[in-house]
């Protein structure tokens, strides 16, 4: 299988209502599912590795990705984003912006460096969510491979 365009605009979801972490790890892990990113066995790779040791990364991020047992479930690299403006709680933390990964090797690499580069403070990252569209966010992810 050749590999997919590691961010569809169509796997950006903003202004999504609250929910709880389980079930947004979950809806994540689908989202990748059905892009042709992972297979279904990854979802609860998903939920095993935040359940273990959460995800969340500061500034109001949220990383969902699977344990490492489940590297094997990842047909290509692949990630999903979707915003929530009225904020959600993760294991105490508030995270406004979630973002599913399934990585092969380093693939991943860039768009974490775009993320680190461009939402330095929680305030970017609550800019961002209130502020951004699908173009806006897109572009942030993924800069020079957009």
């Amino acid at each position: 299988m050749a590999d997919l365009q590691i961010l569809k605009k169509e796997n950006i979801l903003l202004n999504q209502p609250g929910a709880d972490r389980e079930e947004i790890i979950r809806r994540c892990g689908r989202m990748l599912a059905d892009s042709g990113y992972v297979r279904e066995r990854y979802i609860e790779g998903m939920v095993k590795r935040d359940n273990s040791f959460s995800t969340c990364i500061g500034n109001h991020i949220a990383l969902p990705h699977g344990e490492a047992e489940y590297k094997a479930d990842i047909i290509s690299t692949g990630i999903v984003v979707l915003t929530y403006p009225g904020g959600i709680d993760w294991q105490g933390m508030r995270v406004y912006l979630v973002i599913g990964i399934a990585a092969k090797g380093d693939q991943h690499l860039d768009i974490m460096g775009n993320i680190v580069d461009n939402l330095e403070t929680g305030d970017d990252v609550i800019r961002l969510v209130n502020e951004g569209d699908v173009e806006r966010v897109y572009t942030m992810l993924c800069g020079d491979q957009a």
